[in-house]
């Protein structure tokens, strides 16, 4: 049970862990996972750089040397999953036929593999009466389909939703693509459900909804009766009618049938014979209960107020919909992709509590973004999480914009949005570097610089150093995939020191303006040594009671 709504920024098979390890237990989960098609979606949005990050994202899925080792660690991981063996021989099938195909073949396998180590966690996740919710294109939806029935048991299949998300498309020898694919899965039999009602077409308002009342209500005409006859008070003749005769039985008791016609509630054919029918109205009709067929929410190409850029956002009402059927109001949503932030928003509407996770830096600033715009703001209503990978192997999945990201907000550092024609600023933060004679603070500056692979280079910490000087900053960190070389040590110690003095009555405190750190150490939980940040400070004053910067 969580007490306080949680955002991390992290990849999701790690987050899932750690839940997990915590008990935590969730009653729905969401997934819209970027799709293994030809097209390329991108974890970012529309800002400057989006096509070689949006390229980056996609390379995720190549098969390369470091992949074909994921396989062998994937095959003894799914050895010890509580998964069906025909299931695991099924899968291990697959692996021999996918890994030996195209490139094509080999590519599905890894997103395969990707998705699989993902949903064993979620079902592990979900609370005995919850559900899931896989939301993919025609591409891959028969695929993650045979994975979702070995994970959770084609006995808790319940329906596959086709959305149709978009208006007509003119399709290259095909039909044009109109409809994503939504697989509908539970933990049990007992899942949370809420029956919802679509409102009636018009074209079937205006056939069946073909009587008027005195007073200008449409109606249609019911069935007063049922099929098969009965002993008991429902058998017997009503206003002179022996239903009995003519093989069936009346659908309520004559004391209910005298109450419905004393309302006016019964309709009287004209014709001598006829049966009463059961007056329903148009305007006191539920409408028809919601079917697997989804055409009735407006692809959001329509919603101006809704789009933020984001090439696979959803509507506020198709996520609506989905949490109103499979969840009640002390549900807890899960959504592992959160992208920006649509099923947050939605659960924050209906009152239910949640978790989101993303991988991407910018997907998280643009929820926070977008709850602060529906008056749900960090810290007073929820936590952010800087979710980390465990190991190096886990690292190295990132793509790498993701990395230098996650080294970036590692350091505590903001990265930089610009993935091209950045003047090598990968990311900076600022820092405290003490208080003028007035008692005003003064701020200072540190960049950092991210080389993912094998750079390693003097040269890099050079850059470095001529970055720190036409931007005017303090102090500057060099990340590296690898270890330094002695040479750029010797360039980094060359850097010289900074001395920082919060206050006169302190001994001054020392640090190298240039510093080098490595993923491994950053994993590790080491960090880059540099004076107190303004959010440092700030914390520090709230906590003393004194006034805000």
């Amino acid at each position: 049970m969580i007490t306080r709504n949680r955002l991390y920024r992290s990849d999701c098979k790690i987050i899932a862990d750690e839940l997990i390890r915590e008990g935590i237990k969730v009653d729905l989960i969401y997934l819209d996972p970027p799709f293994n098609s030809n097209r390329t979606y991108s974890m970012i949005f529309n800002h400057g750089g989006v096509t070689a990050q949006q390229k980056a994202y996609h390379d995720m899925w190549d098969f390369t040397d470091s992949t074909r080792q994921l396989v062998l660690d994937f095959r003894d991981e799914l050895d010890s999953w509580d998964l069906p063996e025909s299931f695991k021989q099924f899968v291990h099938a697959w692996i021999a036929i996918l890994e030996g195909g195209t490139a094509d073949d080999r590519k599905l396998l890894n997103y395969l593999m990707y998705m699989t180590q993902r949903l064993v966690r979620f079902r592990d996740l979900l609370s005995p009466t919850g559900s899931l919710y896989f939301h993919c294109d025609p591409t891959a939806s028969h695929y993650l389909k045979i994975i979702l029935d070995g994970v959770f048991g084609r006995r808790n299949f319940r329906s596959e939703v086709i959305w149709k998300r978009t208006s007509a498309h003119s399709g290259a020898r095909r039909y044009g693509p109109v409809h994503d694919t939504i697989l509908f899965y539970t933990a049990s039999d007992s899942y949370a459900w809420n029956r919802l009602y679509q409102p009636y077409d018009p074209e079937y308002v205006e056939r069946f909804f073909d009587q008027v009342d005195d007073k200008g209500r449409r109606y249609k005409r019911g069935d007063l009766t049922g099929a098969g006859v009965s002993e008991g008070e429902t058998g017997h003749p009503w206003k002179g009618i022996d239903v009995t005769a003519k093989g069936r039985h009346w659908a309520r008791v004559p004391a209910e049938l005298d109450r419905l016609d004393a309302e006016g509630l019964i309709h009287w054919p004209a014709k001598e014979g006829g049966m009463p029918r059961l007056k329903q109205y148009e305007d006191e009709a539920k409408g028809v209960v919601l079917q697997d067929v989804w055409t009735d929410i407006r692809p959001l190409h329509n919603l101006a107020r809704e789009r933020r850029g984001y090439q696979t956002q959803k509507p506020v009402d198709l996520m609506e919909r989905i949490l109103d059927s499979s969840t009640g109001p002390d549900a807890v949503v899960l959504d592992p992709f959160g992208g920006c932030g649509t099923t947050i928003e939605a659960a924050e509407r209906l009152g239910r509590r949640w978790i989101a996770i993303d991988i991407s830096g910018d997907a998280v600033d643009q929820i926070t973004d977008r709850l602060a715009d529906i008056g749900v703001f960090h810290p007073e209503h929820y936590d952010i999480h800087e979710g980390s990978p465990d190991t190096m192997a886990e690292y190295q999945r990132l793509n790498p914009f993701e990395k230098q990201e996650w080294l970036v907000r590692r350091c505590g550092g903001l990265p930089n949005p610009r993935k091209s024609g950045d003047r090598g600023i990968d990311g900076d933060m600022t820092f405290h570097m003490g208080t003028d004679p007035a008692g005003d603070d003064i701020w200072g500056r540190l960049i950092f610089s991210v080389k993912t692979g094998k750079q390693r280079s003097p040269a890099h910490v050079r850059e470095l150093r001529g970055t720190m000087r036409n931007e005017k900053a303090q102090m500057g960190v060099l990340i590296l995939d690898g270890d330094p070389t002695p040479g750029m040590e010797q360039a980094a110690a060359a850097g010289g020191r900074f001395t920082y003095q919060p206050i006169i009555d302190l001994p001054p405190k020392e640090y190298d303006k240039v510093q080098i750190v490595t993923a491994y150490e950053l994993i590790d939980g080491a960090r880059a040594d540099h004076p107190p940040t303004m959010q440092d400070v700030k914390r520090y004053r709230q906590a003393q009671g004194k006034l805000r910067i």
